[in-house]
């Protein structure tokens, strides 16, 4: 389950501390959407980490919003109770269109907006084809779903390369740059061989620079890298090290009562568990929860006997921020001298590892 927002307390962080050098500049928005008369316009946006929202009042079919933006970025515009969005950047921008038909909208001045429009030209014929494979995929029979599953995959995957594709051919674009965000929940080692294809111009902007520092943050989690210790407070209020459980294998598993696919993923932990507890190996769950009888509660209908701790933040949980968790379930396998040896294992694939490493 992603974060709602997946800039999350650790990007508004990194945002701010960019803006000593993150110099707004001016940026107009005109618009002219036929069958507007005289409606007012919100133009949702961000600066420097803190999302801010504007009003405009149209004259007949007709606004302008005059903003300081310092950075290419995604902004919506908002009529009544209808929201479309789309890349703006400093500079002029035009929008056109008729109101209630955002397929007529047409966006001129901004390069990212025609790189983003660029790129989904580029992999329409794949996203055709999924939304074409999944359209009746909940009343199919247990046999073509696993079909349908089947030829995602592959789907998937050839999307995954054409999108590395157009990142390659578009090194100095902030499109690329979004895409590469985007794709942060991945680790490090997915996420650094594309950051390594964007040219310098586009490494030292200000998007550039951001994701220059949370792929700092994903390193620390990556495999092969040591565990740096840390403190939580279990159930009863006392505190946790993680260095306690040196000399085991330790599955650290960040989820939430909330989390339903936390909850289901939960009885493949306590199978695995079950199965090599004699072995060496435990697990230290953390939970995202930020109220204390919802987390105490799901770990009793659960029946997971391991040590839990959370510290009650919430997404802004201190470890699961300073990794660059941006969904859950999400687990770290570490290793008896503390060090990362895998990293997302669920289902069958943790016994499995397990297996490797322990029979």
């Amino acid at each position: 389950m992603k974060k709602k927002n997946l800039l999350g307390n650790t990007l508004f962080v990194l945002l701010s501390s960019l803006s000593l050098f993150a110099r707004a500049q001016n940026t107009e928005l005109s618009g002219n959407l036929k069958g507007l008369s005289g409606a007012t316009v919100k133009i949702s946006y961000n600066i420097n980490g803190a999302f801010k929202e504007d009003s405009v009042k149209a004259t007949n079919d007709i606004f302008t919003w005059k903003g300081n933006l310092t950075e290419p970025q995604l902004i919506s515009v908002i009529v009544g109770n209808k929201s479309n969005s789309f890349f703006a950047e400093p500079g002029h921008i035009k929008l056109t269109g008729v109101k209630d038909s955002s397929q007529t909208y047409k966006i001129t001045g901004s390069q990212m907006q025609l790189d983003a429009e660029a790129f989904s030209d580029y992999v329409k014929d794949l996203a055709d084809q999924q939304e074409e494979l999944y359209s009746g995929y909940y009343k199919a029979s247990p046999e073509q779903k696993a079909a349908i599953d089947k030829k995602g995959k592959i789907l998937k995957e050839q999307k995954e390369n054409k999108t590395i594709q157009f990142i390659s051919d578009h090194p100095k674009s902030n499109f690329s740059i979004y895409l590469i965000s985007g794709r942060t929940s991945y680790g490090y080692s997915e996420v650094k061989p594309l950051y390594d294809k964007l040219d310098e111009s586009a490494k030292h902007s200000v998007a550039g620079r951001i994701l220059y520092q949370k792929l700092e943050i994903l390193k620390k989690s990556r495999i092969g890298s040591p565990m740096e210790n840390f403190a939580m407070p279990d159930t009863s209020g006392k505190p946790v090290e993680l260095r306690s459980f040196k000399g085991k294998y330790v599955l650290i598993d960040f989820w939430a009562s909330w989390c339903g696919p936390c909850r289901r993923e939960n009885l493949n932990v306590l199978k695995a568990y079950n199965a090599f507890k004699e072995k060496g190996f435990t697990v230290l769950g953390i939970s995202l929860d930020n109220k204390a009888v919802n987390w105490k509660n799901a770990i009793r209908e659960d029946k997971m006997p391991w040590t839990q701790v959370s510290d009650l933040k919430g997404w802004k949980n201190e470890v699961s921020s300073g990794l660059g968790i941006q969904s859950i379930p999400s687990n770290l396998l570490v290793d008896p001298s503390g060090k990362v040896v895998a990293r997302d294992l669920y289902g069958p694939m943790l016994e499995n590892k397990l297996k490797q490493l322990l029979n």
